[in-house]
């Protein structure tokens, strides 16, 4: 007999009111942004820009700066400078960004041990959803409703810049605000999830919806959708089962969303190689 009373057990403690509430939270701009992320090939760009940021954290904390600040310059002159060396040189992007997210992060990690911090680093590198407070809460509230509102007002106008940039140049779009637009959309993000998943773990948030929204719909308006279904989905489910099995709910969410991404793919190829035998 199912025990209702152990069922709704996590909901009687405020910091899992807390962990559910952000992952609703961050689950919209996370999903919003996969897509596109997914759609224009930047899945290592997400990976350098949710490393890049380490460093501008503890820049901020010597300094007396807001932490969420520091992060998103930092994050911000990552992928600017991603952009300008690929464009100015021979070497292509993924390599640059492979390099710079490296050196950010390593430049990160020499200064947070250099100086005297109350901040955990596992914090920060894999977040710590169960001791979320509410300024925290607010913060994360406040970006996501800009970026995802960003998101979905010029989900055509990206959708057209990530398809064919020389179209939208041709269209009249702005094409450099629509770039660097999406950057900064990108930082910001990374910033709201700082708090509930960290840095390592963000790039799962940042991917995996979107990746497996684009192999289950066809239509990018549908993908947008179903990401976040997804998204919010496994975030909340992963958070409750994290309670019971006693594991941390960020990466907890992480093995869930992987765990979906298989089933779907395993899915498509069942699909793809049925569609193939029918032919004649």
């Amino acid at each position: 007999m199912i025990d209702l009373e152990m069922l709704l057990l996590p909901f009687r403690f405020g910091f899992m009111q807390n962990a559910f509430l952000i992952s609703m939270i961050v689950s919209v701009p996370t999903a919003l942004l996969s897509c596109f992320l997914v759609l224009k090939g930047w899945a290592l760009m997400g990976d350098a820009v949710s490393h890049a940021v380490l460093p501008g954290i503890v820049l901020a904390y010597v300094i007396g700066a807001p932490l969420l600040l520091g992060a998103f310059v930092a994050g911000m002159v990552c992928a600017l400078a991603t952009g300008y060396v690929s464009d100015n040189s021979r070497i292509k992007q993924d390599t640059v960004m492979g390099v710079v997210f490296s050196g950010m992060f390593g430049l990160g990690i020499v200064l947070y041990v250099s100086v005297e911090t109350n901040a955990h680093l596992d914090h920060i590198l894999f977040g710590n959803m169960l001791g979320v407070d509410p300024s925290e809460l607010l913060s994360s509230a406040l970006i996501s409703c800009v970026v995802g509102l960003g998101l979905v007002l010029k989900w055509r106008d990206l959708l057209l810049h990530g398809f064919d940039p020389a179209q939208a140049k041709a269209s009249g779009l702005w094409v450099g605000w629509l770039h660097y637009g999406l950057l900064a959309a990108l930082s910001l993000t990374i910033v709201a999830t700082l708090s509930a998943v960290g840095l390592i773990l963000a790039i799962g948030l940042l991917i995996a919806p979107g990746a497996i929204a684009f192999l289950v719909v066809r239509k990018f308006s549908q993908m947008l959708w179903v990401s976040v279904l997804v998204c919010m989905s496994a975030m909340l489910l992963g958070t409750y089962a994290s309670f019971f099995i006693d594991s941390a709910p960020a990466p907890t969410i992480i093995l869930l969303l992987t765990l979906v991404f298989v089933i779907v793919f395993v899915r498509r190829q069942i699909l793809n190689s049925r569609a193939e035998m029918r032919e004649p």
